[in-house]
Order: structure tokens, then C-alpha cells, then sequence
């Protein structure tokens, strides 16, 4: 009997128990091979903490540095879907369809 114990059915017997699943370190073991552990700084686990003071003033700065290329390419698309709606609305109008009814 390979491993030797009270199971008939083992195959080897396990010398250290690496601890429930999810947590290796529980039952006193040795960690197993290759098993890396990282953890958070302190200092980093509060993401939110100088939002009001610092980052929104910083939202603010960084956006109005941006205005002069989002602004104006959504004012152009904002015009051309206005013009393209009225041009539509006029041609499916009595006056429209008059003027442009048999042209297809």
C-alpha cells in the first residue's frame, strides 16, 4: 500500500495541509510552490480622500484645456443633424412632395 495510513485507497499521503480554498496560510502550513502575495499599500486604499480639495479643481483644469477640440466638432454635427431633419420634414411635407415627388 503506497503512502500507508488508514485509507486503503490513497495513493500518497499529504505532509502539510495548505489550508482551506482561498486562504493557503490558515491551517499553519507552508505555502505551496510558486505562490506569490501581494497587498495594498495604505496609503493607496483611499482613492476618494482629497477628491473635493484637489481633484475636481483638476476635472476642471484638465477639461478646459480640452474645450476647443470637442466643443466645436459637436456643434458642426449638431448643426448637420438639424439641417438634415428639417431638409427631411420638408420633403415628406404636401410642399415638399410637390416640388420633389417625382424625383426618386
Amino acid at each position: 500500500m503506497a503512502g500507508g495510513g488508514s485509507d486503503p485507497n490513497a495513493r500518497y499521503k499529504a505532509t502539510w495541509h495548505i489550508g482551506s480554498w482561498g486562504n493557503p496560510y490558515e491551517g499553519g502550513g507552508r505555502p505551496g510552490k510558486g505562490v506569490v502575495t501581494y497587498s495594498l499599500s495604505p496609503n493607496r486604499q483611499r482613492p476618494m480622500a482629497t477628491f473635493i480639495a484637489k481633484g475636481f479643481w483638476n476635472v476642471m483644469r484638465r477639461s478646459r484645456n480640452q474645450v476647443l477640440f470637442t466643443i466645436p466638432p459637436f456643434l458642426v454635427a449638431y448643426g448637420c443633424m438639424q439641417w438634415a431633419i428639417e431638409k427631411n420634414e420638408f420633403y415628406n411635407s404636401k410642399t415638399g412632395r410637390a416640388l420633389f415627388g417625382d424625383e426618386e
